[in-house]
């Protein structure tokens, strides 16, 4: 009874809607239950983000409250730079979280859009304020133990807030507007910045500190890999073989994949002579790396194999949640 109730209001909603537009003699609103859907879709899109984002923001304030900020180890980026200043002052963490990050939210909204700055407002605010409110208990004083988790928790709690299309660390922001004005890599930049923080840390706090510091970075950047990319990371595989038929059959029938063959010549031996020959692309995770191998090599071991990693995919027999800003 309250999914009928909801849907009528729904209905409602949406003819209001065109009757104000003027548009409520489109043929379109025949087709109302459409619109229904891409409403529900978005609605649903909206609360599954902020549920990510609300997950990472306590995962990050759990990392810092009960392993971080009482051992006085620090982080990369904008969170590391809150850290640091947070130890060799009496200014409180969840000011310096909103302080620090305020000028890349305002370069992210020139650098992506409006989308992001919006979503990254709400992220690091829910951020700060869980800092303030939320009084997480120390876990451990154990060094290792504190640079390996608070890490993993600070990492998880960054990477979920991306999947919700939020940020919680701006710097990033900061990497690619460098690597358009000195043409560098993205990475190169965070690489720059960070040997900045730690080098400062170093020098502020102690080279054992720095050290652990840098443990403890590491930690939270493959956590973030781990969150983002997933279980099933993707590899593009180029196969080359005379038996492409029986390649195809294999990647559709055994490995469920598809695939996409493409016209191609083939020269070897330095004579000039040039074969047409069909080139095989495919998409696996790296759990089917072995399987696709072993199956390779029933069919064809001379076969040439190309296999890179893939950052992301969308669409075809793939199916991998989008991350949007």
């Amino acid at each position: 009874m309250k999914s009928i109730w909801k849907r009528r209001i729904i209905r409602a909603f949406l003819v209001q809607k065109l009757k104000k537009s003027g548009d409520i003699s489109d043929p379109n609103l025949g087709d109302i239950s459409k619109q229904i859907t891409t409403l529900k879709i978005t609605v649903f899109s909206f609360v599954k983000d902020m549920f990510l984002m609300t997950l990472g923001v306590i995962a990050a304030a759990f990392g810092l409250e009960s392993f971080l900020l009482p051992n006085q180890f620090i982080d990369g980026g904008a969170t590391g730079i809150s850290l640091l200043i947070s130890e060799v002052s009496s200014i409180p963490l969840y000011i310096l979280i909103v302080i620090v990050n305020t000028p890349f939210i305002l370069l992210g909204l020139k650098v992506i859009g409006k989308r992001f700055a919006i979503r990254a407002i709400i992220a690091i605010s829910g951020l700060a304020l869980t800092l303030f409110a939320v009084d997480f208990p120390e876990v451990t004083q154990d060094k290792l133990l504190v640079s390996v988790f608070g890490g993993f928790f600070l990492g998880a709690g960054i990477g979920l807030s991306v999947r919700g299309g939020g940020v919680l660390d701006g710097t990033e922001v900061l990497a690619i507007f460098m690597s358009k004005k000195l043409g560098t890599t993205v990475g190169d930049a965070i690489m720059i910045i960070n040997v900045i923080i730690f080098s400062a840390a170093a020098y502020l706090l102690s080279v054992e500190t720095a050290l652990y510091s840098m443990l403890t970075y590491l930690s939270a950047s493959k956590t973030l890999d781990f969150v983002i990319e997933g279980i099933e990371e993707y590899t593009g595989v180029t196969i080359i073989s005379e038996l492409n038929l029986e390649m195809v059959a294999m990647i559709t029938n055994k490995m469920r994949r598809g695939v996409t063959i493409y016209q191609g010549k083939q020269g070897h031996g330095g004579h000039g002579h040039m074969n047409q020959i069909d080139i095989i692309y495919t998409v696996i995770t790296r759990l089917e790396i072995s399987k696709l191998n072993a199956e390779i090599e029933k069919i064809d071991p001379n076969a040439f194999v190309i296999m890179h990693s893939i950052n992301d995919t969308r669409g075809g027999m793939i199916k991998k949640r989008p991350i949007e800003y």
